[in-house]
């Protein structure tokens, strides 16, 4: 067993692991050391190259398969929320219209209400003034 020690970087050229093979090292707990440069030594055993899950550049098609069909299912629940939503905007321009025609009325009203207190309060006025004469003045006039 002829352990040599390696930097990270001299293991990655040498034996073609990937650059985040430091992570690997300590998972594994081989044994390192620091240089005097602060650069860290890995010890690795030749004989007993460590074994890596190498994984395939094209991704499980189960995988794929099972996420592209929730894709499609998230989809067409997105279309239905945009068709309610569609229909929920149309329900609330209409009743935004309606509110709009119903505070017209009701400020129309209001004028017209104001107005029948000022004419009734000018008719109570002249009303008491034709009462605060006396009888036969009243009959003169």
């Amino acid at each position: 067993m002829s352990a040599e020690t390696f930097t990270y970087a001299a293991i990655t050229d040498h034996l073609g692991f990937s650059s985040a093979f430091r992570a690997f090292v300590n998972r594994l707990r081989l044994p390192r050391q620091r240089r005097n440069n602060g650069n860290a030594l890995a010890a690795v055993d030749l004989a007993e190259r460590p074994i890596v899950a190498a994984r395939s550049p094209e991704p499980d098609q189960s995988v794929v398969a099972t996420l592209t069909a929730r894709i499609e299912t998230l989809e067409a629940e997105f279309a239905k929320v945009e068709a309610a939503a569609a229909v929920h905007r149309a329900d609330f321009e209409r009743e935004r219209e309606r509110c709009g025609r119903l505070m017209s009325e009701v400020l129309k009203a209001t004028a017209e209400t104001m107005a029948a207190r000022e004419a009734a309060a000018r008719l109570a006025g002249e009303l008491a003034a034709i009462r605060a004469l006396p009888w036969w003045r009243r009959l003169a006039g």
